[in-house]
């Protein structure tokens, strides 16, 4: 996991060379590398979609997924790390921790996965092996443990000092692939100043992990605090293996992929410090006592074998021609074949352990965050044991309570429209999107009620353009996209009660209803409308059409009096609800949602833009017209940060002013800038801005 361009991929395909599964070395400018296998990423010569790959290294097998780095693709990173035991954070090592590198750092935290850090690109202009340490140390808040140190920087970077074995590794120049190098002691005759060095280095280490490990202390200060040099390197790095699976520091290793240096004491080092399936600690597993449980955390579409998903195994064994119980959507499927994913190329096996990923095929219903049991008894089994037994208000079931965490998916932010070339295609259009949808849960896809027209909702430009492509090549659909729009959102700012009365009669039946209730600005930011009811509003009555009133709430909030936008943090508050006996929920979802929106069309009304936090790398010469061109952008700047040679602008930018950024960027710095953007919150806009919508948006009303 990292920023955009820190080098996964490329470390990837020499992890896989030097693992024995390539017999070639690939590179992601000619496009030929074994993770990167879609049209999109060899042309683009970036990560779109997370690959995964299952290979072995020194008795040890390894499951390995490269994920993307443009935010637009978070998706990708948190459903992998979801799954996932340990994760390798790549950095380069000119530029440090970067907008996405926080990112990623972030969800490894959220799921509570131990890390190794790899600074890489040691060998290009400007890297700084302590500028990136000290980087990690700073805006990461991690404690690094420096296991090794670099031999030369830049162009003058030959190998890495091994210095929990006080061994210096070189690669051999003349061996284009990188396979030979030397593991050489350090000796006090040939380098002295290395050597004083890495003794320094180690001792601090020592010190280091003996503060976080308790065992590890007592042993140092028992029998070596007279001389660090004497404590032996096993008893070194199982302490530092138990720190990592703590999550107290991460190991700090250095290379460069591209150049083929670093990579084999990196894959050492995976299977020394990350955790074995059997380290982490899954507390929802005692409760299957080796029955079947598995996340389905990724689905793909083959056009030969129809849909592929990927599980990752917690218990169990899967064997092909199983029948399997999905509590998420309570349905029985059978499983056809059984394969080991390596890329786009996938092997069929009889069987598979836990601990592993797999790939099924034959799982129809089957979609990213499902929990896949053997059987709905074991599932009951397992809840049974778990002592569930007991309801809980709002539970169906007690296989609900035995779901594993699936995977939060993030709100889209950007939308356009999508119209097929003719009426007659649209079918095909619908199975495509259905298609790409269940491939991809960050992608949605609605009916715009007013037009009919379908709108894609997704993360980003990049995001859209791939989706667009991947139609035409792999669908071979060519659709028009409408201009991008812009998520907003719609508040109140006043508090305003209205009633409605509704009072029909349908056959021998009447109908009544009147409500009386008031909107008012809610106290903490919610997305959905809080409901409160009144001492008054009698506790029976509520009890009986709470769902109605409810449902009636939310789909008044879908649709705000501005401009149709949702209306988020407002709180309703029900002062007296009175209903004629016999009359239908249908008439009291109907009054209530009417009587909500009279509140919000009387309330003064504002609209909230999404507000992105936004990051671009620029050097010194060209910080002027980048500054000028963010300030016509309604743009504001919170820092401005030096990072080596060039400067970091970040700040915060409305989404609305960004359509088409990557391009201006490109033009006023020669190409030479970088940016991130990532959504950060919803904002209030101001009156001339809301003014100016507004008119924008009626005036294309009176042209249409």
């Amino acid at each position: 996991m990292a920023h955009i361009d820190a080098g996964k991929t490329t470390t990837t395909e020499r992890i896989l060379y030097y693992s024995g599964y390539t017999r070639s070395l690939g590179d992601v400018d000619d496009g030929d590398t074994v993770t990167d296998f879609m049209a999109q990423e060899r042309e683009r010569g970036i990560t779109i979609q997370s690959a995964a790959v299952t290979f072995d290294w020194k008795g040890y097998r390894v499951n390995l997924i490269d994920t993307p780095g443009h935010v637009d693709f978070t998706l990708e990173v948190e459903r992998c790390l979801r799954v996932l035991d340990g994760a390798v954070a790549v950095f380069d090592a000119s530029a440090g921790v970067e907008a996405q590198t926080l990112t990623v750092w972030k969800q490894a935290d959220k799921h509570k996965i131990p890390r190794i850090c790899f600074l890489n690109k040691m060998d290009k202009t400007g890297a700084s092996f302590n500028y990136a340490v000290e980087s990690i140390r700073e805006k990461l808040k991690a404690k690094p443990l420096i296991l090794q140190l670099p031999i030369g920087e830049a162009r003058t970077f030959q190998g890495v000092v091994d210095v929990v074995n006080k061994e210096k590794l070189l690669w051999n120049s003349n061996s284009g692939d990188g396979k030979d190098f030397e593991r050489k002691p350090l000796l006090e005759t040939s380098d002295p100043e290395l050597l004083k060095e890495t003794i320094e280095a180690r001792n601090s280490l020592i010190e280091q992990v003996a503060d976080l490990d308790d065992e590890f202390a007592d042993l140092v200060l028992g029998e070596f605090s007279d001389n660090f040099d004497l404590v032996p390197a096993e008893k070194l790095q199982t302490a530092i293996h138990r720190v990592t699976l703590a999550r107290a520091a991460v190991p700090v290793l250095c290379g460069s992929a591209l150049k083929n240096k670093g990579v084999q004491p990196l894959l050492d080092a995976i299977t020394m410090y990350l955790p074995s399936p059997e380290e982490r600690e899954y507390g929802f597993l005692q409760w299957y006592k080796g029955d079947l449980c598995a996340l389905a955390f990724k689905v793909l579409h083959d056009k030969q074998r129809g849909p592929l998903v990927f599980l990752r195994i917690y218990s169990g064994t899967l064997k092909p021609q199983l029948a399997i119980h999905n509590i998420n959507r309570n349905c029985t499927e059978r499983m056809s074949r059984l394969l080991l994913p390596f890329a786009d190329q996938h092997v069929e096996i009889p069987s598979l352990t836990a601990g592993n990923i797999a790939l099924t095929v034959g799982l129809k219903q089957t979609a990213t965050g499902d929990t896949i049991v053997s059987s709905k008894s074991s599932a009951l089994a397992a809840a049974r044991r778990a002592g569930r037994g007991e309801k809980k208000p709002g539970e169906n079931n007690e296989a609900e309570s035995l779901l594993l965490a699936g995977v939060e998916i993030p709100e889209p932010v950007f939308f356009c429209t999508i119209e097929p070339p003719s009426v007659a295609k649209q079918p095909d259009l619908d199975h495509a999107l259905d298609r790409l949808q269940r491939e991809d849960p960050s992608l949605k896809v609605r009916i715009d009620p007013d037009s009919g027209q379908t709108v894609l909702c997704g993360m980003g430009e990049l995001h859209i353009e791939i989706i667009h492509d991947r139609i035409k090549r792999e669908y071979g659909l060519e659709t028009y996209l409408g201009p991008l729009q812009v998520a907003y959102r719609e508040t109140i700012l006043n508090s305003v009660r209205a009633t409605d009365i509704l009072d029909r009669t349908l056959g021998d039946k009447r109908h009544f209803v009147r409500a009386d209730l008031e909107a008012r600005p809610g106290e903490a930011p919610s997305s959905r409308a809080v409901i409160e009811y009144a001492d008054c509003v009698s506790e029976d009555l509520v009890q009986a059409s709470r769902e109605a009133i409810e449902n009636a709430v939310h789909s008044a909030c879908l649709q705000g009096p501005l401009l149709g936008s949702p209306v988020q943090d407002v709180a309703i508050t029900l002062h007296s609800l009175m209903i004629h006996p016999g009359t239908s929920t249908a008439m009291v979802n109907a009054c209530v949602s009417r009587c909500v929106q009279k509140a919000l069309k009387k309330a003064e009304k504002q609209v909230l833009e999404p507000l992105m936090s936004l990051e671009v790398t620029v050097t010194g010469d060209y910080l002027s017209p980048v500054l000028a061109d963010l300030a016509q952008r309604r743009g504001n700047i919170q820092e401005i940060q030096t990072r080596q040679d060039s400067k970091v602008v970040i700040g915060f930018v409305p989404l609305a002013e960004m359509m088409g950024y990557s391009t201006v960027l490109r033009t006023l710095t020669s190409g030479s800038a970088t940016f991130a953007l990532e959504f950060s919150t919803y904002q209030a806009m101001s009156p001339q801005d809301q003014t100016a919508l507004l008119n924008q948006r009626s005036g294309l009303a009176q042209v249409l």
